[in-house]
């Protein structure tokens, strides 16, 4: 690898020409997949294994702020990039993975209502929660309103999750991206969960696969519909820098008269 890695730079330097290493795959879309895949996997490794460590350590390695904190971060990891689970599950459950009840783990890796909370109502949590999500990163890219610092987007997007977490998370554990629950979901179902991970909460497993893609075409909808389709059009744009231009010349012009 050592001797891999001196033939590249050597490679690069002759004739102060700075060559390309081989791209060794050539289609565009496995590369954006093998790279979402490694994004997603840094974020879940994270975001889980702090649901993890506050399940099972009853409240002596976090509370439910860490958990937000733990997928904000991970998100903003993952975002940067673009594990196994501990025998402690084991221990604090006795053996027994439940899905429900005083020492369920389920919800380690996929998200349940709260046992207050309706499927509609859950619903439509996750359509808002979902919505304010888009809404916030639609902003947030937007290079004519108020955009994240160059470089600094991966943090902005960790701190708007963290916000969407502590304000809105405690309904449903904000799944706000069907990727983030189905594929959970299955592992815990296929790990010793069992088919309870689809019927609890009422069949809940599907509200956070179809109500984050409605909340999100909704909520990039209203930023567009209120604050993008309003954004001065180029051409009146740069008349109005021209008018600027003319007034600031004919300032100066006034004044040089003067003096």
């Amino acid at each position: 690898m050592k001797n891999l890695s001196v033939e590249v730079g050597v490679s690069q330097r002759k004739g102060d020409k700075v060559t390309r290493p081989k791209v060794w795959l050539k289609n565009k879309f496995v590369r954006v997949g093998l790279a979402e895949c490694l994004c997603t996997y840094v974020m879940m490794a994270f975001g889980l294994g702090s649901v993890a460590q506050v399940v099972t350590g009853q409240g002596a390695f976090g509370e439910y702020l860490s958990i937000n904190l733990g997928f904000a971060l991970g998100v903003t990891m993952g975002a940067h990039v673009g594990g196994k689970v501990s025998d402690a599950i084991l221990e604090y459950s006795g053996g027994n993975l439940t899905v429900t009840g005083e020492r369920a783990t389920a919800g380690i890796f996929a998200t349940y209502p709260a046992p207050y909370l309706s499927v509609m109502s859950g619903f439509i949590d996750q359509v808002f929660g979902t919505a304010m999500l888009l809404l916030c990163l639609m902003a947030l890219s937007d290079h004519r309103n108020k955009p994240a610092p160059a470089g600094g987007e991966p943090a902005a997007v960790g701190l708007l999750v963290l916000l969407i977490g502590i304000s809105l998370g405690s309904n449903s554990g904000y799944a706000i991206n069907p990727n983030r629950d189905i594929a959970p979901r299955v592992f815990s179902a296929i790990a010793g969960w069992g088919t309870d991970v689809f019927r609890a909460g009422n069949g809940w497993w599907w509200v956070p696969l179809v109500a984050p893609p409605i909340g999100g075409v909704l909520g990039a909808g209203i930023y567009k519909a209120l604050v993008e389709l309003h954004h001065p059009h180029v051409d009146e744009l740069g008349e109005g820098l021209l008018e600027e231009l003319k007034d600031t010349v004919h300032k100066n012009n006034s004044e040089n008269a003067i003096v």
